[in-house]
This record gives C-alpha cells, structure tokens and sequence, in this order.
C-alpha cells in the first residue's frame, strides 16, 4: 500500500510539473493581471507567489527544484530590505511579474523589487495608533490579495481597502466592521469566485465573528456570514444561525459571543466551496458566556460556505464548547490522498487543541483525527461521531485545571506546508500547559483583554486549588518541527527547538523544507529525515513563513524577519532587530547587515513603600490592562519589555505621560487616561515595583 501511495503521488507530481511549464510557455497575461483562471492555476505559475497559500489549496509546496540538497549549502544573500519596523513581521510576501507585495506594521503595504530588494511604493492606511489598545497580538498583518492589477489588504482598525498595484494609489476603502466595537484585522484576504473574502478579529473583548464577501472593484459588500447566533429575540440571519442559537445557552449576544474568523482560508474551485477556520467564544469561559451548556456552534469549526451567496453548506466544530481558547483558526490545507485504497478529497487542520484532524472536504465527514503534540483535555476523538472524548473536570467547573496544550496552542497561525510527493505535513508545534480557573469576581467588560477576565482564566483564580494530571512531569513550554503523514497517522520525524514560537514553512519540490526560528536562525531541513542541511542567522526572532520564487533564470528563497505576535510580546529569545526582508539565492554574496547584540538585563533600583491592598488592586488592574502585553520579572520581557527592567516605571511623572496621556502612542503603547486614574496607576506601579524588589532580593 505505501508504495502504492508514493506512485500515487509521484505521477501526480510530474503531471503537475508538466502542466506547469506548458502553462508558462503559453500564457502572455501578466500576473499582475491575475483573473480567477490565473489564480485557480497559481500553483502552475510557480515561477511566482500569486496567493497567499500559493494556491488555493494552500499547500506552500513549490515546484521549483533549481535550490536542491546537494547544493542548497550554497544559499546566500540575495539583498536585503530594511522596512524600519519595530514590531512583528508575519506576512507571507506575494510575487508578480518580479515585484514582491508584502504588509508590514500598522497595516502598511510595500510593493518591492523582487531582483534586488528596492521599495517601489508604499501604501500607509494612517491607522489611528489607538487601535493598538484594541489588538490581542501585536500591530501585525499576514498579508495581501491580488486581482486584476490591484492589491487587497485588511487594516488593523477594520478597513478593506484596494490600491493599484502598480502606483500604490488608493482606488477604494471599506469599513467592514462597527468601529464602535473592538474588532481588528490581522489576516489575509482571499480572492475568491471573483470576490475579496476577509473575516476579522476581536473575540478577546466581546465581539461577534463574521466573514465578508466584497466586490474587488467598488467594495460593494456582496454578502456576510455570521459565525455565532445574534440575539434570538431578533430574526436569524439565516437557517444556520437559528441552528446554532440551539447549542447556546443564557445570554451570550450580551457578550458578542466570538467565533471571529481571522487566519485560516481555502477554496476548491471544483467544489466550488470556500473553507474557513473560526475562532474561540467571547468570553473563553463557557461558564460565564452559555451557562456552562452547550457546543456554542459555530465555535472553533471549519465551515464549508458556497462563495457565490455565503451559505453554509456544511460545518464541523474541532472543540465542541470550548473553554480554552482552543481556536480552529490555524492553517487549513487542502489535497487528495490515497487512503485505504481510496482516493479521497480531504482537508486538513492541526488546530490549537493539540489534534491532527483529515475531514471529507466533500461533506466534511469526519476521517481521523489524532494527537500531534502532548494532549490532556481529551482521551481521544471519537471516530463514529467525531467528537473529542474530554477527560473529566477540564471545563474547571471546581478546581483549577492544568490544561495542555495551552491558549497558545500545539499549532497557532503559523502556517504549514505539505509535499505530497513524500505524504508529509511539516509542522511548526508546540507543547505547552496553564492553568485554567472560574474568576469568581468576573463582570462582562469591553475595556479590557478577556471580556472582564484579563488574564486570570488562563492563570488561575485559586491556586489553593490545584488539580496537576501529569503535566508536572512535562518539561514546558517546547518547540519543535514534525513531519506527519496523514495517511499512516504518526510522526515521521521531529526537530525539536529550544524555543516554542517558531515561523511558519516552506516545502519545495527538492524535498526541503525551510523554517525560521524564535533565536533568528533560517534553516533548510531534509523534508524526508529532518536533517539540516543549511543554516543562517538573522540577528532577529523569525515567526513569519517563507516564500521561493524565480526571476531571470534563479530560484530564490524569502523571509520576512521581525519578532512580535502575542507570544513574542512578553518572550524573546534573540535580541530585537528592525524588521526586514532576506532574500537569498545559489551563491549569493551580499554582505550580512549589522545587528544589534544589546539587551537590557539591569533591575534599576528605587525607594517606594506599598500597602498589600494597595499592590492586590495593582496585581489586578495589571492583568485587566497591561498583561496582554507586558510581563513582570520574567527576565527581560520581549517586544514589549519586562516593565520589573523598565526605568519609566521608577519615575511617576514619565509612568503619567505613558500610560495616562499617550507619550508612546505613535510606538503602539496605548493610552489609558479614559480608564485608569491617578491612583489606578500609582497601584500598577507598586505591584510592578514589588515584584521587581522580589526579583533583587533573590
């Protein structure tokens, strides 16, 4: 059977290769021109990178096979671009017609010269630097859409906006969200049936997921699928929505209810269904947003929805009410397996709740679904019904609760990639454990990370309280790269990586896979054994994934480098560097740009004296305000620093200008004058003060 699997998938492959150079040789359009043929055929143009997964089946499996193991060792520095950015990079770059189109911080879109790194034209949406206090995850974007000479992007503040791909020029916005309400965009859009797709973010402070149609040229909305129920006193939207409001419970519209749609997309063009990933409830809890009842449909689900007229056609929920932020958000890829002597059209997803699933992208049936990473919330999932089989007192209904894998999930939006010639997906994971507990003090809020719960849900409220399984034999957090066949259901092989926020992948045609790492490192891997077989540091933490194009006659390989996201907010693991864009190519000789080494590892000293009331009701407003971002005495912090080393915190009138008035709002430091007077912020300080005399005295 496994060789029969692997003829498969070879003469898959070398029709796929074939189709691509006739293709080439017989197109005249340019891509950036790219219509809805162009785009179903992208992974034929594999000289570029016309969409954001490659193609629609968003594999990130190139074809080019010029960088292969016996001479990728020869990999050097094409050019180097400096975007002059201080937060996180995480899009994936397109390229058409030897111009690379990529987002940076605060929504900024660059259109580049893909020979030698020159900025063409840059696009700023001026997004209102407030925004940021609206963000769980850093002033980041995943990406941009092309279609018919124009480049489509999400602002961080909501908007949909189109310029001309050549100029820069704006030719139209939207706003596709309520800007009364904290929704975000952070994700891609998507060109599909001949429309712009985008969902949003926002379910960490109350708001109600959806996904938009727009028409590219005018963005006309065209149609909206919401992703929970509205109030159900009110008309349902649709059949699915008055399904959904069945598996709720209480009054969860109060609290917006969640499901936000913000990463994951693809499309089968023969099937004529667009796939989406949708996130966790607002608030987390399911006690508190449900009653503690219920699936909470359409929570961490794919959804198979008919693009021409928004209607779900079929669903399937990953974490049936889910309690963990257990979003299934992440990377979806579509291919067609062999299994059992079947060929099938499947979908796969290793969403954040540790779970590797294959579903029936036909009619989404359910067809496996296994651990990839450590996993103790679930014994298994069922493989009748397809639900998970949850292991008892994990909704933490008593006793606080170790949960693995964690908020951050044993995947997270960092995309995968699959080379079908050697049935693997490449995996960048993680395994993790927190602990989960009811805040008994909770009140439904928008003012704050959480819906009210800051984050104490994913601390605890009662650590008197405990109950440990056995994740206190675990080592966590970890990172790793695994390499798992969907057919056989295992591993094949593993990287395991010091850190545990690791970028996304690329697989190649060559069998290589090309990954960067959290301490800088870009490295090319063996796609069949996971041995390294090229390394390069960066000089700056890497989450975003890599892309390979070919422009006169060579194969390059790019990555954007700059560290942030959620995690890298409060964790870094190599010094921090301006965000910038590394290309190389075989024999490459530009020089290496001059990093920065420094990191700041003092705790400064002060006089100050602090009731305990006074630092308890500094501890809480820290966790409802300044947690999302910031940690104290945790060795330095990351994007945002460990305010235990942050001399601004020893000096009351500079704590005044920064957190009250706004000194650093043009850097993304929110202003907080609205909510937290005086002496709010004088009781931050002393808990941030004492924490850091507690580091000293150790």
């Amino acid at each position: 059977m496994i060789i029969e699997r692997q003829t498969y998938s070879t003469v898959k492959y070398l029709l796929k290769v074939s189709l691509c150079f006739l293709l080439i040789s017989c197109s005249s359009k340019k891509s950036i021109d790219a219509d809805d043929q162009i785009l179903a055929d992208a992974e034929n143009h594999s000289g570029e990178w016309l969409t954001h997964g490659l193609n629609y089946s968003e594999d990130r499996y190139s074809l080019l096979t010029q960088i292969n193991k016996e001479n990728v060792t020869t990999l050097g520095l094409a050019w180097s671009t400096n975007l002059k950015s201080k937060r996180g990079l995480e899009a994936t770059p397109l390229i058409a017609d030897g111009v690379m189109y990529v987002t940076g911080v605060w929504s900024i879109v660059y259109a580049i010269d893909a020979s030698n790194g020159k900025i063409i034209w840059t696009y700023d949406p001026q997004v209102p630097k407030q925004q940021a206090e609206r963000l769980c995850c850093d002033i980041v974007n995943r990406g941009v859409a092309l279609y018919k000479g124009r480049i489509f992007s999400g602002t961080l503040d909501g908007r949909l906006i189109s310029v001309d791909a050549k100029t820069g020029k704006l030719k139209w916005e939207t706003m596709t969200v309520d800007s009364t309400k904290p929704y975000s965009i952070t994700g891609a859009p998507r060109i599909v049936d001949g429309k712009v797709i985008i969902g949003n973010g926002g379910a960490e402070f109350g708001v109600r997921g959806y996904i938009t149609a727009y028409d590219p040229e005018n963005g006309n909305q065209l149609w909206r699928f919401y992703t929970v129920p509205g109030d159900p006193s009110k008309s349902f939207e649709n059949k699915a929505m008055k399904a959904a409001a069945k598996t709720w419970s209480g009054e969860w519209w109060k609290y917006g209810g969640g499901g936000t749609a913000w990463d994951a997309m693809a499309y089968d063009p023969e099937l004529k269904l667009l796939y989406v990933g949708t996130g966790n409830g607002s608030p987390w809890d399911r006690q508190y947003r449900s009653n503690g009842e219920g699936d909470n449909l359409y929570l961490s689900s794919i959804l198979a929805i008919n693009p021409s007229n928004g209607e779900l056609i079929w669903y399937y929920q990953t974490t049936p009410g889910d309690s963990w932020d257990f979003t299934a958000a992440q990377h979806i890829i579509l291919a067609d397996l062999e299994m059992n002597g079947q060929k099938r059209k499947v979908l796969m997803q290793a969403p954040k709740n540790g779970f590797f699933y294959v579903l029936d992208r036909t009619n989404g049936k359910f067809i496996s679904g296994d651990p990839f990473v450590y996993t103790n919330w679930a014994k298994r999932i069922d493989s009748i019904s397809g639900r998970p089989i949850e292991e008892p007192g994990v909704h933490y209904e008593t006793v606080n609760t170790d949960i693995s894998p964690n908020y951050n999930g044993g995947h997270n939006w960092h995309p995968m990639a699959f080379n079908p010639k050697l049935n693997l997906v490449y995996i960048p994971a993680r395994e993790n454990v927190s602990n989960y507990g009811h805040d008994t003090s909770w009140k439904y809020n928008q003012t704050g990370f959480g819906t009210g719960n800051g984050w104490n849900l994913a601390i605890g409220t009662d650590p008197r309280n405990p109950t440990r399984h056995d994740t206190a034999t675990k080592s966590f957090p970890r990172g790793m790269l695994i390499a798992w066949n969907p057919v056989q259901r295992k591993e094949v092989w593993r990287v395991s990586q010091e850190a545990d926020w690791n970028g996304g992948v690329l697989a190649t045609a060559s069998d290589l896979v090309f990954q960067g790492t959290a301490q800088g490192d870009f490295i090319c891997y063996d796609g069949s054994n996971g041995k390294i077989l090229w390394q390069q540091n960066l000089g700056g933490g890497i989450i975003a994934p890599p892309i390979s194009y070919m422009l006169d006659g060579k194969q390059y390989i790019s990555i954007p480098v700059g560290w942030g996201g959620g995690y890298g907010m409060k964790k870094k693991f190599a010094p921090l560097q301006s965000g910038r864009i590394f290309t190389f190519v075989l024999n490459g000789n530009s020089p290496m740009p001059a990093f920065n080494q420094s990191s700041n590892t003092e705790i400064p000293t002060t006089t100050f004296s602090a009731t305990a009331k006074e630092v308890a009701q500094g501890e809480t407003l820290f966790w409802k305000y300044c947690g999302t971002c910031h940690v104290v005495n945790e060795g330095g912090g990351g994007l945002a620093p460990d305010l235990a080393y942050s001399r601004i915190v020893t000096d009351s009138s500079i704590l005044f200008q920064v957190v009250k008035e706004g000194a650093y709002l043009s850097l993304g430091m929110p202003k907080f004058g609205n909510k937290l007077n005086k002496e709010d912020i004088i009781n931050i300080q002393k808990y941030i003060l004492t924490k850091a005399r507690e580091k000293q005295i150790k």
